[in-house]
């Protein structure tokens, strides 16, 4: 546990100070009580078995006092909570490498039979979208909760040539921060490390509007920090076009945005058939360990389609359910005032006055 105002428990030394004057006032009512002639009497009008009652009020309420002093004292815990207003975007590989058999069906298959395993355990409150990416990135649903509507998106994926993780990444920031106006052109083509311009198909901005430098609109966040979203992203390949995943991972950290990354396949690479052809795929497990790192994520390698199930679980579990600093300055001081109403009930009760 932590404390926002620690100082504030200094307040604590004085709780023996006045459990001191309490002794005190106990000892001068009993030289009191010697001056009557007849003690029994003083015993019968105070009435059997309240010895102990007498001092639990007083009890009570210094333990009030305690509690409502490290309330002051703004306590901190971590605490196990429901995610909020979670969106989640999947970003899922549909390289041509995905149609190999060596996960049976195809490794297409089965990253789409965990993709939708995953979409339907998500509670109602959590919005997913879907990302596909091979050459391009292309947005196959917009967030939503409608998991019907997820599950035909994932059904709809069309394997294409070569593979782009950054366009992945920024695309599903783009998703995720719709407002935010960041200039797609100029993120993806403009990090692009061979020929500048974009590649056949894709949409030019016009020339009335105006380029948006997207460093200069987004405030700087601490890696990891926004808990309201989150990026999973799956490939059985490496980069082989588009801009740069590691810098496209910082733009994400910028954001606060984690993106945990799954490598699909073995970590040696192997040989498979696709369309008559003998492709060696081999996933970059460094670049995907980067990607996690810089954003605060993890990193998860699958190498069978059960191996890919059982890390869509367990990556349901860690966005279901966040753990969070968070401040119980309210919980303890109800529990002081509690503590406060039972003592002068028990003193009103008992002895028809307050403690």
């Amino acid at each position: 546990m932590k404390f926002l105002w620690p100082q504030v428990l200094l307040l604590l030394l004085a709780l023996p100070a006045l459990a001191a004057a309490y002794v005190v006032l106990l000892r001068r009512r009993k030289r009191s009580a010697v001056r009557f002639a007849n003690l029994a009497l003083v015993k019968e009008a105070v009435g059997r078995g309240q010895g102990w009652r007498r001092h639990l009020p007083p009890l009570l309420l210094v333990l009030a006092l305690a509690a409502l002093i490290v309330a002051a004292a703004r306590p901190q815990t971590i605490v196990t909570l429901p995610s909020q207003e979670r969106t989640v975007v999947l970003a899922i590989d549909v390289s041509l490498s995905m149609r190999a058999a060596d996960v049976k069906p195809s490794r297409m298959a089965a990253a789409q039979a965990a993709a939708k395993a995953f979409v339907q355990e998500q509670p109602s409150d959590v919005r997913v979208g879907i990302v596909s990416f091979a050459g391009t990135a292309s947005v196959v649903q917009t967030p939503t909760r409608n998991r019907d509507d997820l599950v035909a998106a994932i059904d709809r994926f069309e394997l294409q040539r070569h593979t782009a993780i950054g366009s992945a990444i920024i695309l599903s920031l783009a998703t995720l921060f719709p407002d935010q106006g960041i200039d797609l052109e100029a993120a993806i083509f403009g990090l692009r490390r061979d020929a500048g311009r974009a590649p056949p198909g894709a949409k030019p901005l016009s020339r009335g509007e105006p380029r948006r430098p997207e460093a200069r609109r987004t405030p700087m966040s601490a890696p990891g920090s926004y808990p309201h979203a989150a990026i999973i992203l799956l490939t059985d390949g490496r980069r082989t076009t588009g801009p740069d995943p590691l810098e496209a991972a910082r733009m994400a950290a910028e954001r606060g945005v984690r993106v945990y990354t799954v490598g699909f396949g073995t970590k040696e690479g192997a040989a498979a058939s696709v369309e008559g052809y003998s492709i060696y795929m081999q996933y970059d497990e460094e670049t995907l360990r980067g990607i996690a790192d810089i954003t605060r994520a993890e990193y998860f390698h699958a190498a069978t389609a059960e191996e890919l199930l059982k890390i869509y679980d367990a990556l349901n579990t860690r966005l279901v359910l966040e753990r969070q600093q968070t401040e119980i300055s309210g919980l303890v001081a109800a529990a002081g005032a509690v503590l406060t109403i039972l003592a002068g009930l028990l003193s009103l009760l008992w002895f028809r006055r307050t403690a």
